[in-house]
């Protein structure tokens, strides 16, 4: 799956992997991590973060509930789950960034 990455989620990927406190020696992220019978887009254990990119295809009225479904599953495991949509990371990814900020503990 991580061959099939969407451009906004190999830029995600980027950024994390390039920048501090992640990165070469820093918090550890996964990509497409399995929890579950879930794969999660990426996965900060440190954090207890799941982070999610959604493309279009997310939002017709049976994924938005199943999406919705899906985070109250990984929540009630203790961790917390932010989404964002294709549009956000690839034109602001300034805004991405700093809500993904908003979850370290320093």
């Amino acid at each position: 799956m991580r061959k099939n990455s969407t451009p906004a989620e190999r830029k995600l990927w980027n950024l994390l992997k390039g920048t501090k406190p992640f990165g070469r020696g820093g918090i550890r992220v996964w990509r497409q991590r399995p929890i579950d019978h879930f794969i999660v887009d990426f996965y900060i254990p440190q954090l207890k973060l799941v982070i999610e990119v959604d493309g279009d295809s997310h939002f017709s009225p049976d994924n938005l509930a199943y999406d919705q479904q899906r985070s109250r599953i990984l929540e009630s495991y203790g961790l917390s789950v932010i989404r964002f949509t294709n549009r956000e990371v690839l034109d602001n990814l300034d805004g991405v960034w700093e809500r993904i900020c908003e979850f370290l503990p320093f």
